[in-house]
């Protein structure tokens, strides 16, 4: 993994679709980074808030973006959604005052963030850019990881 994290870093190339998952533990109150105005931002008139989250442990894997976004369930709620580098772990870091949006009529709401990925057996990290399309008529989200870019 470490060998192919390297090339991948070396060629600037894409590294498929990150994780994209419910609200479960790491999206807890207590995961919200401080300062709260620094950390969330609201898009599309309101309906759509970013924020950044640090679950603390594990330290290498520990920051997760939280999106809240339409489509609304029958009480009114919107979908709630984690975005990690993968099913079981963070991003070492995330640079939320450096996050960008953007919009397509064609595809959504365009997110860009800088990351870090940690490597838990050299303790390296190493920075990216976290790109996340949000289409707020169906609810689907989509990732990609461009290692290199900040």
């Amino acid at each position: 993994m470490r060998h192919l994290l390297a090339c991948l870093l070396l060629l600037g190339s894409p590294l498929g679709a990150q994780s994209v998952g419910p609200c479960d533990w790491q999206a807890a109150a207590q995961a919200l980074v401080e300062p709260w105005e620094e950390n969330t931002r609201l898009f599309a008139n309101g309906e759509v808030r970013l924020a950044a989250l640090d679950t603390i442990e594990p330290a290498i894997a520990a920051a997760y973006l939280l999106v809240l976004s339409p489509p609304r369930a029958e009480l009114g709620e919107r979908q709630c959604k984690v975005v990690g580098f993968t099913d079981q772990m963070g991003f070492t870091a995330i640079h939320f005052g450096d996050l960008s949006a953007g919009y397509d009529p064609a595809k959504g709401l365009l997110f860009d963030v800088p990351v870090r990925i940690g490597d838990a057996e050299t303790g390296f990290t190493n920075s990216a850019m976290l790109s996340l399309t949000l289409n707020q008529a169906t609810g689907a989200i989509t990732t990609a990881l461009e290692l290199g870019r900040e």
